[in-house]
């Protein structure tokens, strides 16, 4: 069995941002060799989630209204994290509800990803310049 690891940076560009990662994650298991395995991808971040889901615009603006309505950013004082001098209580709880990050298979040098999926990081808390951990494990 042999192992990978690689860090993919992320600049986002707006407060809650949708950055489809799809082709940065085929890259690295292109580069790993392995061809059957699993590919974890987590989010090092503790205001941001990766997820598989459909690359539709109106999906993306569904997702910041829905969680916006899970978690309301304003009025800030509401949470008591924000009470402590921050300003991100709303994005740790969604952070929460979308989780840290997913787990694919890889069969033959590909990617296990249903019709139209893609993979996405989605920063929840402004312009954080923050990282992907992508770990690969598997067989040759």
């Amino acid at each position: 069995m042999s192992s990978y690891r690689k860090e993919l940076w992320i600049n986002v560009k707006q407060p809650m941002d949708f950055i489809n990662i799809t082709p940065q994650v085929e890259e690295c298991l292109q580069e790993s060799g392995i061809k059957n395995g699993l590919v974890l991808i987590h989010a090092m971040q503790v205001t941001a989630s990766v997820l598989i889901d459909v690359d539709e615009i109106g999906l993306r603006q569904d997702y910041e209204h829905w969680l916006e309505d899970l978690a309301p950013h304003d009025p800030i004082t509401r949470y008591h994290h924000n009470r402590r001098g921050e300003a991100n209580a709303d994005a740790h709880l969604k952070r929460q509800v979308l989780g840290r990050g997913i787990t694919l298979a890889a069969t033959d040098g590909k990617l296990e990803l249903g019709w139209w999926e893609q993979i996405f990081y989605i920063e929840l808390d402004g312009l954080h310049g923050e990282y992907v951990l992508v770990k690969i494990i598997g067989d040759k």
